[in-house]
């Protein structure tokens, strides 16, 4: 598993134990949407880690505990995150801005995205400071990623 993915998922396991010690395998799954199995096995990591300790709170309920080395890997975690979306932001808003004086040299102002969620705000905020507006003419360069390329497209004559 990327090593991304094991962080993103311990730091939300950490929070879930953090937020509520009586907290089952099974909610923490329906939290992070895996399966109970993936939970158990991050868990005994963190466990096996000193991050946090496991007790019994009756014979068939288990509390978990988050430890102060817990504690600690949570806010590395966190920071960790962080710096990773931002390179994230600055990834997708240099390859956005590199296209766009093709788009303008194209005679184009505007374009449409082809784009959602947060991957869509960084595209359109780039284009707006840069000077092109967004609209919804099927005319007009589209906008969409290709993985982590951003690619405009003519409307006459494909990718640029």
């Amino acid at each position: 598993m990327e090593d991304s993915t094991l962080n993103t998922r311990d730091l939300s396991l950490l929070e879930g134990v953090e937020k509520d010690p009586d907290v089952n395998q099974a909610a923490l799954a329906d939290q992070l949407g895996v399966a109970v199995g993936t939970v158990n096995w991050h868990l005994k990591r963190l466990i096996e880690k000193g991050a946090i300790k496991v007790m019994r709170a009756s014979r068939r309920k288990l509390k978990y505990i988050i430890t102060p080395e817990g504690i600690a890997l949570r806010a590395r975690l966190t920071v960790d995150f962080v710096q990773q979306s931002f390179q994230l932001y600055r990834l997708i808003r240099s390859r956005a801005a590199e296209i766009i004086p093709a788009i303008k040299q194209a005679g184009y102002t505007q374009v449409q995205l082809e784009l959602d969620g947060d991957m869509a705000d960084v595209v359109r905020l780039t284009c707006l400071e840069n000077g092109v507006s967004i609209g919804d003419d099927p005319n007009l360069p589209l906008v969409r990623m290709d993985g982590m390329r951003v690619v405009f497209e003519l409307p006459e004559s494909g990718q640029l």
